[in-house]
């Protein structure tokens, strides 16, 4: 099953690294593999996120996410994305864009690193979202039950997740956003507006995206149910062919609602990818301004991470480790703070990667804890049983 999974990412590293070989030389060779652990690092929390949606989706989704998905997440979050954000920062045409990332790499590092703002802003509201909503919301399982359970009832207040997230971006953008110059004649007012307006930008995706695909997920499960309850009142006083007919619309229906559902849903992964792109596009200038080194790098470690995300599907990792998906949206939170903060602070991408490693890593080591305590709890009850059952 391993190689099955992840054959596709052993065999694009082996003849990326080839090509970087080719092309670049042991140098480029060395940069492109350094920027495919710093994607790999960076962005394994994104693997427990996705792998927790993509598993409500069927295996056509699945394998839409891993090859469409997959030409999204290279091509187009890093290598067309950062050149649009470019074209719109800077004022220039695409076609202007292009020629500047590709011969002035220079210029190209300073462009994207002054879009940064921007980019920084958008990803960590939307990022910010997903943890708040966790954490708002009511759940049987708890990993930090002394936080979580006051959260969850804290939760119940309508839109409470979304006041804070325009709270932090107000004190981001008038605290974080200040001090730092950019080109214009009133520098820390255009920045402070800047991130304002991309910050309502990530919140106002997240709704919708978010809002649509839990729209028809939540239809989907309301059609199935009243599907049952149908088949159990009914099944004995319709006639077989009627039944059949009924049977088969509904059937129809269903499978419509789940390729909406799944469709919303698919867009909402492709959304949270691109969040957490933002910062491995623009700390992978740290170690090269090469367009095209930061891409084939990058996409390399984006391939890992889906093959990782079908793996923990396929393995049904999330429902033996119960905390990973708990650890994974508290790196999420983690990550969102220190997006907003690296709007005017340098944080290294080594502090960014241990978060999350660190985070997932105790949320996989409770679980483990917490697998063994059953364990032994149920071989305990098994004990009592064989005594009971001796003494008789």
């Amino acid at each position: 099953m391993l190689l099955r999974t992840f054959g596709w990412s052993f065999g694009i590293t082996a003849a990326g690294l080839a090509l970087a070989t080719v092309l670049w030389g042991w140098h480029g060779l060395a940069i492109v593999a350094i920027l495919s652990v710093l994607e790999i690092s960076l962005s394994f929390d994104n693997a427990v996120i996705n792998a927790g949606i993509l598993r409500k989706m069927n295996a056509f989704w699945q394998k839409m996410f891993l090859t469409v998905g997959v030409l999204i997440a290279v091509f187009g979050m890093r290598l067309v994305f950062p050149i649009i954000i470019v074209a719109i920062t800077a004022k220039l045409s695409p076609w202007e864009a292009v020629r500047v990332a590709v011969n002035d790499h220079d210029r190209y590092e300073a462009l994207v690193t002054g879009a940064h703002p921007a980019i920084a802003a958008f990803g960590g509201i939307f990022l910010l979202m997903i943890f708040l909503d966790f954490i708002f919301e009511e759940r049987e399982i708890t990993w930090l039950g002394w936080l979580e359970r006051p959260l969850a009832k804290l939760g119940k207040l309508d839109m409470l997740s979304v006041v804070i997230a325009l709270v932090v971006l107000v004190i981001a953008a008038t605290t974080v956003a200040t001090g730092v110059p950019v080109h214009g004649g009133h520098g820390e007012i255009d920045k402070a507006e800047t991130v304002l307006l991309s910050g309502v930008g990530g919140l106002i995706t997240y709704l919708v995206v978010g809002g649509v695909s839990g729209f028809f997920e939540e239809r989907l499960e309301e059609d199935e149910d009243d599907d049952d309850d149908d088949g159990d009142d009914e099944a004995g006083d319709e006639p077989e062919g009627a039944a059949g007919q009924k049977s088969g619309a509904t059937a129809g229906q269903v499978a419509g609602l789940a390729g909406k559902a799944a469709f919303f849903m698919f867009l909402y992964l492709e959304v949270i990818d691109a969040s957490f792109s933002f910062d491995g596009v623009v700390g992978a200038f740290a170690i090269s301004n090469d367009i095209f080194e930061i891409a084939l790098g990058l996409g390399i470690g984006a391939m890992y991470i889906r093959s990782l995300t079908v793996f923990l599907v396929r393995k049904g990792t999330l429902d033996d480790y119960v905390y990973l998906e708990h650890g994974a949206h508290y790196a999420i939170g983690a990550l969102a703070f220190i997006l907003l903060a690296t709007i005017k602070y340098d944080i290294s991408e080594v502090v960014t990667g241990l978060v999350g490693v660190v985070l997932i890593g105790a949320s996989y080591w409770s679980s483990v804890v917490r697998n063994r305590r059953l364990g032994e709890g149920s071989h305990s009850a098994d004990d009592d049983k064989t005594e009971v059952t001796t003494g008789v």
